[in-house]
């Protein structure tokens, strides 16, 4: 049965009206036709009446959006209960209750006829937007849409599409519209250094998730929108990949795109009111309400998931806080439908480019492990929004090409504390015999519920600043990658000076069992990669014992040789065991999936493009995709 039939739709919500009607008092109905008309009434006001709500709401800013979200829905059925012949209503406040209970049990009704399947989700978004359509002229240009899956590694998106749990991109590439590669991320593997590639093509703006720089005295984290509006005017150039009239949709950085939504970097050009999309969904009862309820549907998941863990004693595994708990269903729901609204629109608008990242496997991956069920089910979510997507595109005034990437993979393992006992700065600060040492704890989630709240007209508070230009030390941590920074002394840090400075360090760290390798740079000699049982010089590569890179890639040596020349590097980069057996890292924050550093998978994001694109070859590094991108892009623009 396909709910897309408008009298499937119609009699689900004549049914959810008759058991509202039927378990509230001071509602009643004479019979079943007084209840089918307050159905079709409710329907009829909706569609003719909340668009003007929402305008004249939207103007009064945040007060009238939220005193709209409230009472808009209740004053469309306490109008339809009151129209309504054979219909018996005593006060507005029956009305109030009933619209939320209606629309919470429309919300499931709607998951159960479908099999939780969202092609009513389609037929919502098209209804919705078709005054957009309408008001744009036809084309056949072809648009793109970007969608990045965030986290997820070219291995596992084979294993997974093997095992049906992508079954849209499973289809596309069957049918061969489409085709999978593999590319490189180069060290750093975070979103922002990758996004800073692929949409810039500036990847070396950014030496890690965080990081501190000497001449400002400034620790930047990059999921801080002033951060990250820092950082991308050093990447802009004004020919971003999305620079000719593009649209950039809750991304690190913008790409140039002239409209921005729910991006870090231009979260805080906005005002204090409510963006208009965002009234928008917050005032759609379908939209808000299936999103409340599946959200509340996640976190009784999430605790389910987490406490099969523990009985099952499954390892690694890490403690999930009620924070990430209550994030996780505010991020994997509410901002994945959110994307859909503004991706609808957009393309209903005609947008020659759209970039958008989805989150939802990356968060889940980090606390309970990169190909855990509860991860693998994340990505199935993501591949029916493909499937949404998909079906929008061909409603849209021109034709749409998809590109599916990511921006890196994922790596698992026990952390460095979980193993050892011990944190890397407390480590670090036992070696040099110093307590002022500065670590800027920012997690991943809080930056993306950051975004949320940004992106509906809050910017969040900044961490404070200033604490680390009065220590002696500062430990950045990007997953398995640490960045060490002596905060007192100018410029990079020799090996030469830290072994006057401090000389039980360097040997401390690299007979530590939970470090793979650290990266210093020598006076006379250049960069030098030392290990437990040896060293690599790497302007000439020579080796002298054991390589301390082997097992970590054909890549990592030219990987650690461009990150030497990094602005803001640290005077140590400090890489967590990679043990090639069991497959796992020791990442220095406390989550069991990690990215950052080198080992495992975590270096090997995916690109999956159009068929009839010119084969991408070797792709090392987010800048030769952002040059193999927008080479496509400019082919699909004719000339003038």
């Amino acid at each position: 049965m396909r709910v897309r039939e408008p009298l499937v739709t119609v009699a689900l919500g004549t049914a959810v009206v008759g058991v509202t009607i039927a378990v509230l008092p001071g509602i009643s109905a004479d019979d079943g036709w007084s209840v089918l008309a307050v159905a079709v009434l409710v329907g009829v006001l909706g569609a003719v009446v909340r668009p003007i709500m929402v305008r004249l709401l939207s103007a009064l800013g945040w007060a009238g959006v939220v005193a709209g979200w409230l009472v808009c829905q209740a004053l469309l059925v306490w109008a339809a209960l009151l129209l309504a012949p054979g219909v018996h209503v005593t006060e507005f406040w029956a009305a109030f209750v009933a619209a939320w209970l209606g629309a919470a049990l429309m919300s499931v009704g709607l998951w159960v006829v479908t099999a939780g399947q969202d092609g009513a989700v389609t037929q919502h978004l098209l209804r919705v937007n078709r005054r957009f359509r309408e008001e744009v002229s036809p084309t056949d240009v072809p648009g793109v849409l970007f969608l990045q899956i965030d986290g997820l590694s070219a291995p596992l998106a084979r294993w997974a599409i093997e095992a049906g749990n992508l079954p849209t991109l499973g289809r596309w590439l069957s049918e061969g519209s489409h085709a999978l590669a593999e590319w490189h991320a180069q060290l750093p593997a975070t979103t922002p250094a990758s996004q800073a590639g692929l949409l810039h093509g500036a990847s070396a703006q950014v030496p890690a998730f965080r990081w501190y720089e000497k001449e400002t005295g400034r620790l930047v984290v990059t999921n801080h929108p002033q951060d990250a509006a820092l950082v991308e005017s050093r990447c802009s150039d004004g020919k971003g990949l999305l620079a000719d009239g593009g649209v950039s949709v809750s991304n690190v950085f913008s790409g140039d795109a002239p409209t921005s939504l729910l991006t870090m970097s231009t979260a805080r050009r906005g005002g204090n009111g409510p963006a208009r999309y965002v009234s928008s969904f917050l005032l759609d009862p379908f939209g808000l309400t299936r999103s409340l309820v599946l959200t509340v549907g996640e976190i009784v998941k999430e605790l389910h998931q987490a406490r099969r863990q523990r009985l099952r004693r499954v390892r690694p595994r890490m403690r999930r806080t009620w924070s990430y708990v209550l994030l996780r269903g505010a991020t994997n729901v509410l901002l994945r439908h959110l994307n859909l609204a503004v991706l609808a629109e957009q393309m209903m608008r005609g947008a020659p480019a759209v970039y958008c990242d989805f989150v939802d496997y990356d968060e889940i991956a980090h606390h309970a492990g990169p190909a855990r069920p509860e991860a693998l089910a994340s990505l199935e979510g993501i591949d029916a929004a493909l499937a949404t997507l998909e079906e929008v595109a061909a409603a849209a005034p021109r034709p749409y090409r998809f590109v599916v990437l990511s921006d890196h993979g994922q790596s698992q393992g026990a952390t460095f504390r979980q193993r050892f006992g011990i944190r890397l700065e407390d480590l670090v600060a036992r070696l040099t015999t110093t307590a002022d040492v500065v670590v800027p704890e920012e997690d991943e989630q809080a930056g993306r519920a950051r975004n949320l709240r940004a992106g509906i007209g809050r910017t969040g508070k900044q961490a404070p600043r200033g604490t680390a230009d009065r220590a002696e030390l500062v430990v950045a941590a990007s997953g398995n990658l640490a960045l060490i920074y002596f905060v007192q002394r100018p410029g990079r840090v020799t090996l030469e000076e830290i072994e006057q400075w401090h000389p039980e360090l360097l040997p401390g760290l690299t007979a530590h069992p939970g470090v793979g390798w650290v990266l210093v740079r020598s006076q006379r000699e250049g960069p030098i990669v030392l290990g437990r049982d040896g060293r690599r010089w790497l302007d000439d590569d020579h080796v002298m014992g054991v390589d301390p890179l082997l097992g970590f890639g054909p890549h990592a040596a030219d990987d650690l040789r461009r990150h030497d020349r990094l602005a803001h590097t640290g005077d140590l980069v400090v890489n967590s065991l990679w043990d090639p057996v069991s497959q796992e890292v020791a990442a220095f924050e406390e989550l069991i999936g990690c990215h950052g550093g080198l080992g495992g998978q975590q270096n090997r994001p995916v690109l999956i493009h159009p068929r009839d694109w010119a084969a991408p070859g070797v792709l090392t590094g987010a800048d030769e995709v952002y040059r193999y991108l927008g080479g496509c892009l400019r082919k699909l623009t004719p000339p003038g």
